[in-house]
């Protein structure tokens, strides 16, 4: 019985670390499709370009806040089958009142650095959960 339980557990967290991994490609799509509009934002794009960013920016936030949660309970997860880990998702502001009103490149290259931040701490994430998926993978096996 004890190993039924253990089985059920790592799949579980398995399920969890699954659901953890759309969220955080979810979100790295957004970035990537916000970095592209704030590349043509900067050399030129203007206020249209400004305003789709800002909503693939948005999306991101949105996508990264659910990252956030499945994390939460991908850590939960794995305390059932004694896996600790610090996965967490820390990707602060985008500057998005500097953005709109003092919209120049200076501003924009800026905005562009942290959606890159946000980028590497996702694909770091993404490594992580994928490393975990794969030990608790060959645990079932």
């Amino acid at each position: 019985m004890v190993y039924y339980d253990r089985m059920k557990e790592i799949t579980e967290a398995i399920q969890a670390s699954d659901y953890a991994l759309r969220c955080l490609n979810n979100a790295s799509k957004s970035l990537d499709s916000a970095r592209n509009w704030g590349i043509y934002d900067m050399f030129g794009g203007g206020t249209i370009s400004t305003l789709i960013k800002h909503s693939k920016m948005s999306d991101s936030k949105y996508y990264m806040e659910q990252a956030r949660f499945a994390l939460m309970s991908l850590k939960k997860e794995l305390m059932d089958v004694n896996v600790l880990t610090d996965l967490k998702l820390e990707t602060g502001g985008f500057l998005e009142f500097a953005d709109f009103f003092c919209d120049g490149f200076l501003v924009d290259w800026v905005v562009q650095g942290r959606i890159n931040d946000a980028r590497w701490k996702i694909s770091n994430t993404i490594y992580e959960v994928e490393n975990i998926r794969r030990q608790l993978q060959r645990e079932i096996v």
